[in-house]
Order: C-alpha cells, then structure tokens, then sequence
C-alpha cells in the first residue's frame, strides 16, 4: 500500500518552523540598500508631453537592442509583483512565519522592479511610451500559478528554480549591458534573488524529509514544464531567443546554473526511502535532465556555427 500523503494543511504545519527559521536567517543576512543610490540622476532630462522635453530617440539609448530587450523583459516579470503575491499569499497565508515572509518578499520584490524602470527611464535606454503600454497589456494579463492544483510542494518547487533563474537572468543581463552602472544595479538585485531563492529550497528540503515521494514529484513535474514567469507577455518567445541567442540566459544555462545546483543541494539523486511514485519520478526526472542536456548542447553548437558564419 502506498503511503498516505499529507494534506495541505498538515504541510504548512509541519514546514512552517523551517519557513520560521528561514525567514529569521533572511532577515539575519539581507542587507538594506536604497534604489534610488544606483540610479544616475544626473543623466536624467524630461520628456516630451506636459512639461515640453525632448521626446526619445533610439539614438539616446546606450544600450543594444538586446541589451534593451532582456532589462525590458525582466522588469516587465517583476511588475506582475501584485499577481505574484496573490498567488503565495493564498498558498502559504497570511498568519505567522508564513504571512510574515509573503509580505518581506513583496516588500524587497517591489523595489526591482522600481530602480530597473528608474534606471532605463533616467538614462533614456528604451521608449517610454512604449515601455508603459507594454506594462499595462502585461499586467492585464496577470499571472496564475500553473501548480496551484498539485499543492503547496510543487509551488515551493517552482519558485526554488524561478528565483535562481531570475537571479541568474539579472545578473547576465547586467554584464552584458556593457553599462557599469546597470551591471551594478542588477548585482545588486540579484543578491536579493539569490536570499530568496535560498529560503524556498530549505523548504524544498524540508519537504523531501517530510514527505520525498511528493517532493521527487514536485520536482520531476516543474522541472519539466519549467517556464519563467514573464512567459505571458507579448511577443516573449521572440525575446527569449533574443536572449538566448546572446548568452544571457539560454537551455545550457538552465541546465547547469539553475536546475542542476538546486537539484543537487536538496540532495534529489542520493535520497533514500522513496517509494515507488518517487522513484519512477527520479528515473523520469534523470530520462528529462539528460535529453536537455543534449538540447542544450546542441543549441550552443548551432549558435557557435551562426556566430562563425558572421564573423
């Protein structure tokens, strides 16, 4: 007879003292800083409307047009901050360590989204007419967890690998925006990225000791119906090449950079005493990591071959 797995309500018990320490140690560890001390202000002049500026130029930009692409396309994800803290707060609650951490993580998540808008506003990197419609027609559509049916597990799951893939995203993107400042900036974000992404894998963790075949299959289903949570905006599959075709964050990273390190650090291909649900869930998850690996291979290799034939 299979185990009998424990309900929602049993699990935001039993993991709420790891949710408890881990918010402890987050608020132990994160340092305050202040959006408005990496934006350079001095760069910054009005814009056309009512107050009679200049109206944007592409020529104005500093950056490349994937350079713009990639900053847009992160802050446009982290603007649907409202969407992303319905669905945790409805998940996790908000009574105790829970609600505590659900609000911290919207409080440090807002300021993002906050200094990259100030950042490309201020140095006239992107359109800002264009960048609000592309704000708005974003948030219309909102976001909605694709796990909320399978459970709390799974959603730990989820945000476990998103947050070390926003953080590896930010982070590529500043240094591939050539603009010592805008690497600054998303340095600096991504430090608040990684702390996150920290506190949900000791949950993740926690939830492999609780219950593993549950947490093996949480993480063999999100592992391979990964997508980042920026998906829903228009035209984001022409952007995502655009990226991935610049290195910034592409198949081979996902791979070795965020699903790998996370994997590993939950111990997931060394636990012992699963059942047969979590087994066959590991021998899926190994099947899907290998075929990606090779996805990933080849993708690089063609990319290399197209940068051959340009140079």
């Amino acid at each position: 007879m299979a185990p009998q797995l424990p309900s929602q309500t049993q699990l935001l018990h039993d993991l709420e003292p790891i949710a408890e320490a881990g918010l402890n140690r987050h608020l132990e560890t994160a340092k305050e800083w202040m959006p408005h001390e990496y934006i350079p202000w001095s760069q910054g002049t009005d814009f056309d409307g009512i107050l009679g500026g200049q109206a944007w130029d592409p020529s104005q930009s500093k950056l490349s047009e994937v350079a713009r692409t990639s900053l847009i396309v992160n802050l446009l994800t982290e603007d649907n901050l409202p969407s992303y803290h319905h669905e945790i707060a409805v998940q996790f609650g908000r009574d105790g360590a829970w609600g505590t951490w659900v609000h911290r993580w919207t409080a440090e998540e807002g300021r993002h989204g906050q200094a990259i808008r100030d950042y490309l506003l201020c140095t006239r990197a992107v359109d800002p007419i264009a960048l609000e419609r592309a704000r708005m027609d974003h948030m219309n559509v909102g976001f909605t967890n694709d796990y909320d049916e399978q459970g709390l597990v799974h959603s730990v799951a989820y945000v476990s690998f998103q947050e070390l893939a926003t953080r590896v995203s930010h982070r590529n993107t500043g240094r591939y925006s050539g603009d010592p400042i805008c690497e600054q900036l998303l340095a600096r974000i991504a430090l608040d990225e990684n702390l996150h992404m920290i506190f949900y894998r000791n949950l993740l963790n926690a939830a492999f000791d609780l219950a593993p075949d549950l947490a093996m299959r949480a993480v063999c289903d999100v592992a391979k119906t990964f997508q980042m949570p920026g998906q829903g905006m228009e035209g984001y599959l022409r952007k995502s090449v655009q990226i991935a075709m610049a290195g910034i964050y592409d198949l081979r990273i996902h791979h070795d950079e965020v699903l790998t390190p996370v994997l590993r650090q939950v111990k997931a291909f060394e636990r012992t005493g699963l059942g047969g649900d979590g087994e066959a869930a590991r021998e899926e998850l190994s099947v899907f990591l290998a075929e990606l690996d090779k996805s990933a291979t080849r993708f690089t290799d063609r990319r290399e071959a197209i940068r051959a034939r340009k140079s």
